[in-house]
């Protein structure tokens, strides 16, 4: 019985199909034959849709509703044929309610299938991510690129070895006729971009975006919402660890350094921010080394730091506190963690600063670029992108280590407080 509808309505002509090949049902923003179907049927050119199912139509309950009631308020039904629904009958609307709730919870349990299934993938190595430069990626694995690669370790080297800033890397690029593989031009961002960027030392870090809404699929940045993925020694390098540490040590210094703070100071934007929650002493920064010779900083309590983990006096008594310590860059972490929550209109902010700016820059700068540079980065710093320590600093009052399942994290004029877990962060 489910073709009687269609028999019944004898007279039909075939006006055209509407397919998108490819296309999730679950939101219509990218359907575009869809879009078009909706638009001829409200300018009269046909009076009747027809579709095998509900879920070749729509797997969002809310979509089905609402297009299926503007098509009827302009006269214009819709028949499902597997369904036997004709949205022109009096209960058509509570059937189709019924059956798309159940096709939006189908598409709702295949999402969870499917990411579940590709972080299983990404455990064992397959790489989910486009070609970049210095790297293929095909069938989830990724080869160097030997072209590419060449500029990538002409990068680090003008960086780490002479000593030249981002600007002038980028500026040279340009001069001798070096293209970046997908930006239209080089500029200081990109060459940042590369300097920190895990994967040139042979590391891989995956699942830095997720998708919190299947209906919508939009992608934001993962501040600890989802584990990462981190697969050490995953690939073949194109520099070498030291060499990496090195360029993004130097990155750390400079950041500091033109920010008004001084190299020499001994001071960094979280020192004196970080408390123990066992003893309440202050934390303290240590620079550790690393099994390949590399080194890398790290807080840990001034009182397990003065006396010694499990030091015992001349009794026999432990003395000093055992409180854990914590990477700098897991710290950094959890603060973008903590800044990606807080419930502000990140684009309204950026253009603010963006008009800001614009209104005392000169016109020489403006020309030069710098304001589109400024863009990027309050971009980069509003997006998680970029984990800048000082911008991170100067947002906190303090955070309090308990143990790696309970850090609490206070922020300047905010009496709440976050409870965090000290993951690894997405760099080492």
């Amino acid at each position: 019985m489910k073709n009687q509808k269609v028999q019944e309505k004898s007279n039909c002509i075939k006006d055209a199909i509407y397919m998108d090949e490819g296309i999730s049902g679950t939101n219509t923003k990218k359907r575009k034959a869809f879009n078009r179907m909706i638009a001829c049927a409200k300018n009269g050119e046909f009076d009747l849709i027809v579709t095998k199912e509900i879920s070749r139509f729509a797997r969002n309950t809310l979509d089905s509703i609402f297009y299926t009631r503007d098509l009827k308020k302009n006269g214009v039904g819709v028949i499902f044929l597997n369904d036997n629904i004709d949205t022109l009958d009096g209960d058509a609307e509570l059937r189709l309610a019924i059956l798309s709730s159940i096709a939006q919870e189908e598409s709702r349990k295949t999402s969870e299938r499917v990411k579940w299934g590709q972080k299983r993938q990404m455990e064992r190595g397959v790489v989910f991510g486009r070609s970049m430069l210095g790297y293929d990626v095909k069938d989830g694995r990724m080869s160097v690129n030997e072209e590419g690669a060449k500029i990538v370790r002409l990068i680090f080297h003008k960086f780490a070895e002479e000593g030249k800033g981002t600007h002038v890397i980028a500026r040279e690029l340009l001069e001798v006729g070096i293209s970046p593989m997908r930006a239209e031009k080089w500029q200081n961002t990109v060459i940042l971009r590369i300097l920190r960027n895990e994967k040139y030392c042979g590391d891989l870090v995956q699942k830095k975006t997720y998708t919190p809404d299947f209906l919508s699929h939009e992608k934001k940045y993962n501040r600890g919402q989802e584990e990462f993925v981190i697969i050490r020694d995953h690939h073949e390098p194109i520099i070498s660890r030291r060499l990496f540490d090195k360029a993004n040590s130097i990155l750390d210094a400079r950041s500091l350094s033109q920010k008004g703070k001084s190299k020499y100071s001994g001071r960094y934007p979280l020192s004196g921010k970080i408390k123990c929650g066992r003893c309440g002493a202050g934390y303290v920064a240590r620079y550790k080394t690393r099994k390949d010779g590399s080194r890398y900083k790290a807080w840990r309590c001034g009182q397990a730091a003065s006396y010694g983990r499990a030091h015992l006096d001349a009794a026999g008594n432990p003395v000093g506190c055992s409180g854990m310590s914590i990477r700098n860059e897991e710290a950094i972490h959890i603060l973008s963690m903590v800044f990606g929550q807080l419930p502000f209109e990140r684009e309204k902010l950026a253009k603010r600063v963006i008009q800001a700016v614009s209104r005392v820059i000169s016109m020489e700068l403006a020309e030069a670029g710098v304001l589109e540079e400024v863009k990027k980065t309050v971009d980069e710093l509003l997006g998680g992108v970029r984990l800048d320590e000082e911008f991170y600093g100067r947002l906190l009052d303090r955070m309090e280590v308990n143990d790696r399942e309970h850090v609490d994290v206070y922020l300047q004029g905010i009496s709440f407080k976050w409870s965090c877990r000290a993951a690894k962060a997405p760099i080492s």
